[in-house]
């Protein structure tokens, strides 16, 4: 009897362990308890909707994620578990043509693009006599030396005037000053 009445207990305390939605029935007035969980002040809890909701979410974001790993880096392959999915690599099969690596193609490819570009200059530098050819009506400069709004350019027995001019203006200035101050 015993055995009995803690295997019916047992058994209570499993149907109330896995559905909480039932609730807890008293039959004592005397026992009370402050639920803490629909208080006033108790934070908002999401409802199954929410819930629900909030997971559907997740999965979708997770999948994203997934999506956009897998997009970032295909280097990394397909994985499956399946036995019956399988497919044909005609790049990496022994009779495929042999081809070079992504990297030693853009490097590759990058160094003749260098060395065009040094002979262009090259045989620029060594011509000036060509001048400048353009194939594009949309490119234009403008000479800022020989427009009718530039500054003067002296000429060059202007400039050695000038620089005359600016040295006796010096030694008169050396000459006043020692003038002034006799003592230094």
């Amino acid at each position: 009897a015993e055995i009995l009445a803690e295997a019916a207990a047992f058994k209570k305390s499993a149907v109330a362990y896995l559905h909480p939605e039932v609730g807890v029935c008293l039959e004592d007035a005397n026992l009370f308890g402050r639920n803490y969980f629909e208080r006033a002040s108790a934070p908002d809890v999401e409802n199954m909707e929410e819930a629900k909701e909030r997971a559907k979410i997740l999965a979708e974001a997770a999948a994203l994620k997934q999506l956009a790993s897998d997009y970032m880096h295909p280097e990394v392959g397909v994985k499956t578990t399946d036995p019956t999915l399988f497919g044909r690599n005609y790049f990496n099969r022994y009779s495929a043509p042999e081809t070079e690596e992504d990297e030693f193609a853009d490097e590759r490819a990058e160094i003749l693009a260098e060395a065009a570009a040094f002979k262009k200059s090259a045989v620029a530098y060594l011509h000036p006599e060509v001048g400048v050819c353009s194939e594009d009506a949309t490119l234009f400069g403008r000479n800022y030396f020989e427009r009718a709004s530039a500054p003067d350019v002296e000429s060059m027995e202007e400039a050695e005037e000038k620089a005359k001019i600016l040295a006796e203006a010096a030694a008169l200035k050396h000459l006043a000053r020692d003038y002034m101050h006799p003592e230094v």
